[in-house]
């Protein structure tokens, strides 16, 4: 098995949660007290998280940038970033190293896909859903990709840097992340991507009426599927 270079910390809630996936899929699929071989780079949140509020994007990329050498130097053979957000910097990632960069967006749009859909909601921070760096990805694959109203953005957007980053998981915020949902599908929805690796904490199969699919979990088995 390739080893698995892991940029997280953003947030290391969300990053726990590649960790658990990555050795449990390694298990499932090769047997016995086998996990996954990988290397993690968790930056300090708090400063990423200040430069996404001043846009100053191309020097959280030099940041991410750094830690990529660094886990590459520490033997990646390939490279997640895991976060969907901070991809508005992956290309700035990939041309820092020589190993290949699995981008969340083009895994996600192969599962969407595959799944016989086509029209479909994204849930993710505010930068996620307004920027083209994630949306126009998606498109390149043929999707039709329909986000929430302005009040609709900015109440999955809070809950995500406000509650789930610190790993306050609560149930009014659940219903509100429901409706939200229910919004997107009476739209013309035909899945919800989850577009931010925090959500998975929050929302489930049981939240919506058509599939939803967890970037998270998406991320990981397409990981583990390459390093394999």
């Amino acid at each position: 098995m390739k080893t698995i270079g892991l940029l997280g910390g953003m947030s290391w809630e969300s990053t726990a949660t590649y960790y658990r996936l990555l050795n449990e899929l390694a298990r499932d699929r090769l047997g016995g007290l086998h996990s996954a071989k990988c290397v993690l780079y968790s930056v300090d949140f708090a400063e990423v998280e200040r430069l996404q509020a001043a846009g100053e994007w191309e020097t959280a990329g030099r940041l991410l940038a750094d830690a990529a050498r660094a886990v590459e130097a520490a033997g990646a053979e390939l490279l997640l970033i895991c976060t969907n957000t901070m991809h508005k910097v992956a290309d700035q990632v990939a041309a820092a190293v020589s190993v290949p960069l699995l981008h969340l967006a083009d895994a996600t749009a192969a599962a969407v896909l595959a799944a016989g859909v086509t029209r479909v909601g994204l849930l993710g921070t505010a930068f996620t859903m307004e920027q083209d760096f994630y949306r126009d990805r998606l498109a390149s694959h043929g999707l039709d990709v329909l986000v929430p109203d302005p009040a609709g953005r900015a109440l999955v957007h809070r809950v995500i840097y406000e509650e789930l980053c610190l790993g306050v998981v609560r149930e009014e915020s659940r219903a509100e992340y429901r409706r939200v949902i229910a919004e997107l599908v009476a739209e013309g929805a035909e899945g919800v991507i989850l577009g931010c690796t925090e959500i998975e904490l929050l929302v489930g199969p049981g939240d919506s009426a058509v599939p939803v699919f967890p970037t998270t979990r998406i991320h990981a088995e397409a990981a583990v599927t390459a390093a394999l």
